[in-house]
């Protein structure tokens, strides 16, 4: 099965269909939000969490340093990855319950 895979003008058609705006207007706001939602993950403190209400958080936290990974191309190569910053995104409880309805209901 193929995986259907969206990018942004969907969402901006969506947007324009919602909203009744004409597609110029809700790409300016679709990038705003999105724009916005970059430089508050970017550029805010090392950990941080934005919680849109019915639809679920983004997180950004902060992984340890890694002082004895191993280089999978070289498995004798002991290598070391510098601490960094990783997204995570947790569905609201709408958004989760409607993805835990079985598949056989939603064809």
């Amino acid at each position: 099965m193929k995986v259907k895979t969206y990018i942004k003008k969907d969402v901006v058609d969506k947007t324009a269909e919602k909203t009744g705006l004409d597609s110029k207007e809700a790409a300016k706001a679709v990038n705003a939000v999105f724009d916005g939602l970059r430089e508050l993950m970017t550029e805010g403190p090392i950990e941080s969490r934005i919680e849109i209400r019915n639809f679920g958080v983004f997180e950004v936290k902060r992984t340890a340093a890694k002082p004895k990974a191993r280089n999978p191309k070289k498995p004798d190569q002991v290598i070391y990855i510098p601490p960094r910053r990783k997204t995570l995104f947790r569905p609201g409880k709408i958004l989760k319950s409607i993805l835990k309805q079985p598949l056989s209901e939603l064809e």
